[in-house]
């Protein structure tokens, strides 16, 4: 059903979530429970507030967050999209992950909506650089400010371009894709909803149930990603 869809689509859009990104052994932010932050509160570790106010932990969480990035590669399904958006199958893809896979996979004209963890930029002039300098705990820029992770912290709005530009993706859809996302992080999950409305038919693919299985065309639950896009990618 779904390989029809995609072949009679002319506006595909692919909405991504954690899920995408703990196939390829990335720990999944809301559930991560261990060492350093097994009794914290990885929302405030990751806040305007620790950044202001509480460094030391901020700085340490997001070393982790960008040492585990390093470790990790694209799975099949990320080279799946990036070969299907080369071939028109999909035309444009909206990710909720700050992990950079989609366009490691060579994925190009990502939306990103919470940033990407593979720069820090300057809280002072704006300037970015590597990420990897958190790693080599080089947290200063050349001009003496604070390098900060180029993600949307707690506390912070989404970006505005980002917002605006998977807002009209939504609405030109006929066929939108959910891929590991759990649907529960306002504003990105009204995205599917605004694309239902619009006449799209709704796909949702996630380990879990979510909020919005109701609205979808086609649920697909407690299945790997990859494995579910190699088997529709067989049939393409």
């Amino acid at each position: 059903m779904l390989e029809k869809w995609l072949k009679e689509s002319s506006y595909t859009v692919v909405f991504t979530g954690a899920g995408m990104s703990t196939e390829s052994g990335l720990p999944d932010f809301r559930s991560a429970k261990s060492g350093l932050w097994r009794t914290k509160n990885l929302q405030q570790l990751a806040s305007t507030y620790a950044l202001q106010h509480n460094r030391e932990e901020f700085i340490a969480f997001y070393q982790y967050r960008i040492r585990a990035l390093l470790e990790c590669q694209p799975h099949i399904g990320h080279t799946i999209l990036a070969n299907w958006q080369t071939r028109g199958i999909i035309h444009q893809i909206v990710t909720q992950n700050v992990d950079g896979f989609h366009q490691q996979a060579g994925s190009t004209n990502v939306i990103e909506l919470h940033g990407t963890l593979r720069t820090v930029r300057c809280l002072r002039c704006k300037q970015t650089y590597d990420a990897k300098r958190y790693v080599e705990e080089q947290f200063e820029c050349t001009c003496g400010g604070f390098l900060r992770p180029s993600v949307v912290l707690f506390g912070e709005s989404l970006p505005y371009d980002a917002i605006e530009q998977a807002w009209k993706a939504a609405e030109r859809a006929d066929l939108w894709i959910v891929l590991g996302s759990s649907l529960q992080v306002s504003p990105a999950n009204e995205l599917p909803v605004i694309a239902k409305r619009n006449g799209a038919k709704l796909v949702i693919v996630n380990m879990e149930p979510t909020p919005f299985d109701d609205w979808a065309d086609l649920i697909v639950h407690g299945r790997k990603i990859g494995e579910v896009l190699q088997e529709i990618d067989e049939f393409l």
